[in-house]
């Protein structure tokens, strides 16, 4: 195996610096996972209709699964990116409502089951692709079954997408678990 050009390795480093840097950058601006102070009205919003607090008690819509794709952010609304996650079936595929709320829909689109979930204060969350008997309008408890695993979308077999909007932008789910890892800055150059 030929040895990497001193030169090269050095852009190589610097060009990955700058796509985690990137990378970090563009989470969402207006999602702060602290704890709500004394600042936040109701459901969390700011007086000044600033940030919200997103510190929840969230469950995972699987009970036993692995994460297969992460939440990428797109640059722009309509940029590239993966608004959600993607997660494989290890097991029971019942899938359970990630929070308290109302079924806001269910049903086929483009030949793949949704369950779209409105949970209050602007928090939606979406599941797909589902086999479910809901109708809009029924309310769940948080960890209640609301369906099984079905087939069709991005995602392969026997895989869930999980995704959830706040104020109809696409946020990371994992900031609702508590499970967004830290970002760890490696040395440079």
């Amino acid at each position: 195996m030929p040895a990497i050009a001193p030169a090269s390795f050095r852009r190589f480093r610097a060009a990955a610096a700058l796509a985690l840097v990137v990378w970090i950058a563009a989470a969402p601006a207006t999602v702060s996972a602290a704890t709500p102070d004394d600042r936040d009205g109701p459901g969390g919003r700011s007086a000044d209709g600033g940030s919200v607090s997103l510190a929840r008690d969230w469950l995972w819509p699987l009970h036993a699964f692995r994460l297969e794709r992460p939440f990428v952010a797109p640059p722009h609304e309509y940029g590239p990116g993966h608004r959600g996650v993607d997660l494989a079936v290890l097991g029971d595929d019942g899938v359970y409502a990630p929070a308290a709320g109302a079924v806001a829909f269910s049903g086929q689109v483009a030949g793949r089951g949704i369950l779209t979930i409105d949970h209050g204060d602007g928090l939606v969350s979406t599941l797909e692709p589902v086999e479910s008997t809901l109708v809009a309008g029924t309310p769940v408890i948080a960890g209640a079954a609301v369906g099984h695993v079905s087939v069709g979308g991005h995602t392969a077999p026997g895989a869930l997408h999980f995704r959830v909007r706040l104020d109809g932008q696409y946020i990371n789910p994992l900031v609702l678990l508590g499970d967004v890892p830290r970002a760890v800055l490696l040395p440079c150059c």
